[in-house]
């Protein structure tokens, strides 16, 4: 059984999505556990980490998601176990989730500090592993550069087994390739990766906004499943937004208040919306609902205002979700397009 543990330098840098596509690609039986949980799930009186129940549903594994992390919360943590006992732990997971796999694959928290606390931060679990650690960059190209230079000065260090890194989300794919990937090697980095920005990864399905918003559904249920790939803020009158380019974009979502009825039947009309978000928990009348309904359009009900609603959907993370097999097929072919698996195989 090999092990190979993913890291990220920041938050948001893809280090799942990375880590599914990898999965997805090798096409290994494998096991997988998330020592510490940075995403919790609260359901029917048991605990276990987004990512890890993510995992289970995806490829089909045996093991319960609440027996692949050790803990969430610091404080209790540190409270149970010192140094010696979190590795204790660690190899006594990693023997019971890929004893009889091909592969076991640790994922860590958001970044690179996150869990030193308590002894599980990716260069203090390469130790307790003995394993190689992948480290997925993302963002601008400046902050990719310093997080690496960053990197850089533990790839040499005792504490730390480093094999290499893999920059995600790259908009400009040569221009990077040709101006910062040189810089990159120089620095001693072994660079496994380089993927370009998806557009397709980024989109939200209505069903994983209503649960992160905590909606209620008040019409086309039957939708929830459509694909949210733009955002349409109705705060300006109907003739107004029918003039904007964005009211006639294919898989819209609209956000507008419940008492607008005449741009929700804009929008209704309009066609390619995949989804109304009406806020200030005002109901429209029952005509409204109902074509909605007819059209399989789900209207969702929250009780915030229009600004912090469409603040809170612009600062939501397009996690993947069990539906999602189709972002996973194209993940898998980013990797397998752009990492240099017969690398990531010798680590």
């Amino acid at each position: 059984m090999n092990s190979l543990i993913i890291a990220s330098t920041r938050e948001g840098a893809g280090k799942t999505s990375v880590l599914i596509g990898l999965a997805e690609a090798l096409g290994q039986e494998f096991g997988y556990i998330k020592p510490l949980g940075d995403r919790f799930l609260y359901r029917k009186k048991r605990l276990w980490d987004y990512d890890a129940a993510l995992f289970a549903n995806l490829f089909g594994l045996t093991e319960e998601p609440e027996r692949m992390s050790i803990g969430f919360d610091h404080s209790k943590l540190r409270h149970m176990y010192d140094r010696a006992a979190i590795t204790q732990q660690i190899r006594q997971m990693m023997e019971k989730m890929g004893k009889t796999k091909q592969r076991l694959f640790i994922e860590c928290g958001k970044d690179l500090s996150y869990g030193a606390s308590v002894h599980l931060d990716p260069l203090t679990l390469s130790q307790a592993a003995a394993s190689q650690v992948v480290i997925v960059t993302a963002g601008e190209e400046n902050e990719i550069a310093d997080d690496l230079a960053f990197v850089q000065q533990f790839v040499g260090s005792d504490e730390a087994h480093v094999g290499g890194v893999i920059v995600n989300k790259v908009t400009h794919l040569d221009d990077f390739k040709a101006t910062y990937l040189p810089e990159i090697r120089q620095l001693g980095l072994n660079v496994l990766g380089v993927l370009p920005h998806e557009k397709e990864l980024t989109t939200l399905s209505v069903s994983y906004l209503a649960e992160k918003l905590f909606a209620r559904t008040i019409a086309g249920e039957g939708g929830l499943g459509r694909t949210i790939r733009t955002v349409f803020v109705g705060a300006m009158s109907e003739s107004a937004a029918r003039a904007q380019p964005g009211f006639s974009d294919p898989d819209k979502l609209i956000i507008t208040s419940g008492d607008r009825s005449d741009l929700i039947l804009a929008a209704l009309e309009q066609g390619g919306t995949s989804c109304i978000v009406l806020t200030n928990n005002i109901v429209p009348p029952a005509s409204v609902t109902s074509k909605a309904g007819e059209q399989g359009v789900p209207i969702l009900l929250v009780p915030t205002d229009t600004h912090e609603t469409a603040r809170q959907i612009d600062n939501m993370e397009p996690l993947l979700t069990k539906e999602d097999a189709a972002k996973v097929e194209i993940l898998a072919t980013l990797v397998k397009d752009h990492v240099d698996l017969a690398a990531i195989e010798t680590l």
